[in-house]
């Protein structure tokens, strides 16, 4: 039976960072992913543009080149292809992690999964790093309707929408772009949200854009408002007492994501009841289970405008640095 010093689960940027310090440290480790090569980025939407400069968002020294300020999500996916073939990162793909169990008189993790079609394993790590991020689990609303077909928590392209009706559910960033994005694409928007005006995380050139089209009328909007029903050709919301249904030919709820708290839970972790926020030491990323570690947005709970890849490219250096000095790997 092999064990490897250290397993990493995800092969977003904090993972792969993760996975090159592993590298330069010696260890041996492998990085395993359930869905593709960076695949929350890939699922953003087709045409996004990251808030951030390129140089934010670089691992393992490799520079990001763009002829823009900031980049794309294109120049993105392939930069993270180029850092894991300069690497030679060992990844492996569309493989998702199960259960993770301690072996606490062997001293290391069985960690069962299975790939995509079907094949269980079990693989075994001295330490086991989570850098899980929280994109795959949207928040959801809960009511009727929420699960049929032209309803969906993510948004990609508006083309599909052209010359339709769309409401877009939501007030913060991803919401105010997906509006803009759909109205300049020809279609009829209307914005719901709960709260009395936008929400303060809203690009700083996107919220003059937004604000200007909701104060002209080309995107509607319906504010201090909540979702009570989804119907195949409307929505129903509810504000001050009073319902309306907007006829809505496509639905996109946006209203936010959250880390597998269930996968951290079931390994041991412990999780705040109403924040998620996992237990942890801030400056070692180690949870309250001994050698298993937290990298990237996992770290936040709910709280998942506070970290991105800008500061969760870190995490994973200061990991391995602990491993390796406990695995004795250090010069």
């Amino acid at each position: 039976m092999a064990v490897r010093d250290v397993l990493i689960v995800g092969a977003g940027p904090s993972g792969l960072a993760t996975a090159i310090a592993a590298k330069q440290q010696g260890l041996d480790y492998v990085v395993i992913e359930k869905g593709v090569l960076v695949n929350s980025i890939f699922n953003f939407p087709t045409y996004m543009v990251f808030f951030t400069t390129p140089e934010l968002l670089e691992i393992g020294g490799l520079p990001l080149v763009t002829p823009y300020d900031k980049p794309t999500r294109l120049e993105s996916l392939r930069y993270y292809r180029r850092v894991v073939d300069s690497y030679g990162l060992q990844i492996s793909f569309h493989e998702q992690v199960l259960a993770i169990e301690r072996e606490p008189d062997e001293g290391f993790f069985a960690v069962t999964t299975r790939t995509n079609r079907g094949v269980r394993r079990v693989r075994h790590a001295h330490a086991v790093v989570l850098a899980i991020g929280y994109y795959d689990l949207p928040n959801y609303l809960g009511v009727p309707g929420e699960d049929l077909p032209h309803v969906s928590h993510y948004f990609t392209d508006p083309h599909p929408y052209y010359r339709q009706r769309v409401v877009v559910v939501g007030g913060k960033n991803s919401a105010a772009e997906a509006a803009l994005e759909l109205f300049r694409a020809g279609v009829e928007v209307t914005l719901v949200h709960r709260h009395a005006t936008l929400g303060d995380s809203i690009k700083y050139w996107v919220r003059p854009d937004i604000e200007n089209r909701l104060k002209e009328g080309s995107i509607h909007a319906r504010f201090e408002a909540t979702v009570v029903e989804i119907r195949p050709t409307e929505v129903v919301i509810e504000r001050q007492g009073t319902r309306e249904a907007i006829p809505a030919e496509g639905v996109f709820l946006l209203t936010g994501y959250h880390p597998d708290a269930d996968l951290m839970r079931n390994a041991g972790i412990e999780c705040h009841p109403e924040t998620l926020a996992p237990s942890l030491n801030a400056e070692t990323f180690e949870t309250n289970v001994p050698n298993l570690f937290l990298a990237g947005g996992a770290v936040a709970g709910k709280a998942t405008g506070n970290i991105f890849i800008e500061n969760g490219r870190f995490h994973g250096e200061k990991i391995i640095k602990v491993l390796a000095d406990r695995l004795g790997r250090v010069e």
